[in-house]
Parts: structure tokens; C-alpha cells; sequence
């Protein structure tokens, strides 16, 4: 369910199809998950309690551990690394899954509701966090910086090629290392130049 997903969205597969797949009756698959939308929400959920499980607590060791000595790019490279991490090493379920949060988080049926409802804890914790070492900031200016990673982020595990054609080559969206250490340093440049001051001029 979780491949078939990540490539045709979640209007584009149905129950049938996630059977065929796994090899099951479709009585089976509406026994055990109910609707389409459960199924896809059981799935979302499994590797979305990984993934915060693991960011909330590199953020919080590294909280304890450096204490007023954080920095920015700390605090982000704490919580962005555990998603590029799995991405890397974590075999083809989390390139799938990495693809699937990049549709729902662009999805403007769904995808509010549903990255809310998994992701918001984590994510609260680390404007927190970046409260901490950025004092003064305003709390609008925290959430639209974030705002702006988070489609960064996921639009960067989606893995999707433009990159790769839009730089004639230079540069490949399958390298996410580098794309880690970039992203790491683009947000903590975001983040200061957005809560350093509170005059946001129209494009």
C-alpha cells in the first residue's frame, strides 16, 4: 500500500489494487483497515512515530547536553538528520514513504489535517527550541520560517529529478547528503533573517 501510494496519491489507488499487491482477498484488506482512508492513515502513521520519535529526542539530548550553548544550526541539524537518515540507509519502504509525505503535505484536501495530526508534537518542540536561541523572535514569524522548511523539506525527500534537470546535471536530488547539510544551512539563514526583524516587505 505504502509504494502504491507514494506514486499515484491517494485518490489514485484503490482498495483493490492494495490487495492484488499483497496478494490478499479485498474482504481482507476492509476487515482488518476499514475505508481507504484508514488504510492510508495506518500507513502513514508507522514510520511517522519513527520519524518523531527519533527527531524529539536528538533535539532534546542535544538541549540537555549543550544547554545555553545551543546554536541554531544545532537544533536543526538535530531534527533534519533523522529524516534524511532513514531516507539513506532505511532501504525502499522510506524512499516511499519520504514520497507519500511529500504529496500529503502538498495535498490541499487532506494533507493540513493529516500532517497536523502526526507531525505538529515534534514540530512544536522544535519552534520551542528555536524560541530559545533566537530570543525576541515573534511567534508568527516561527511558524511561517517553518512554514517555508517544511515544504522545503519535503519537496527535498521526494527525491523528485527537477533538481537534477533544472542544473543541467550539477546537482542530483538522490544526493541527500549534501541536500542535509544545505538544508541545514538554508533554514537556520531563513529563520534569522525572518525573526531577526519584523518588516516583511510583498514580492
Amino acid at each position: 500500500a505504502e509504494d502504491l501510494f507514494s506514486k499515484h496519491g491517494f485518490y489514485g489507488v484503490t482498495i483493490r489494487e492494495v490487495a492484488r499487491e499483497a496478494g490478499v482477498d479485498t474482504a481482507l484488506v476492509h476487515y482488518y483497515f476499514g475505508a481507504k482512508r484508514e488504510l492510508f492513515d495506518a500507513v502513514f502513521l508507522r514510520r511517522a512515530e519513527v520519524w518523531n520519535s527519533e527527531r524529539v529526542d536528538a533535539i532534546n539530548r542535544y538541549a540537555e547536553k549543550m544547554g545555553e550553548a545551543m546554536t541554531l544550526e544545532g537544533v536543526l541539524e538535530a531534527f533534519l538528520r533523522p529524516p534524511f537518515e532513514w531516507s539513506l540507509k532505511g532501504g525502499p519502504g522510506w524512499k516511499h514513504y519520504a514520497a507519500l509525505v511529500a504529496q500529503t503535505n502538498a495535498s490541499p484536501t487532506f494533507g493540513g489535517e493529516t500532517m497536523a495530526r502526526y507531525f505538529d508534537p515534534a514540530i512544536r518542540r522544535l519552534i520551542e527550541l528555536i524560541a530559545q536561541v533566537l530570543p525576541g523572535s515573534r511567534e508568527v514569524d516561527l511558524y511561517w520560517a517553518y512554514h517555508n522548511l517544511s515544504g522545503a523539506l519535503t519537496l527535498t525527500l521526494g527525491e523528485t529529478g527537477r533538481l537534477d534537470r533544472l542544473s543541467n546535471g550539477l546537482c542530483r536530488s538522490g544526493d541527500l547528503e549534501t541536500a542535509g547539510d544545505y538544508m541545514v544551512r538554508f533554514a537556520a539563514a531563513g529563520f534569522r533573517a525572518v525573526c531577526g526583524s519584523s518588516d516583511v516587505r510583498p514580492a
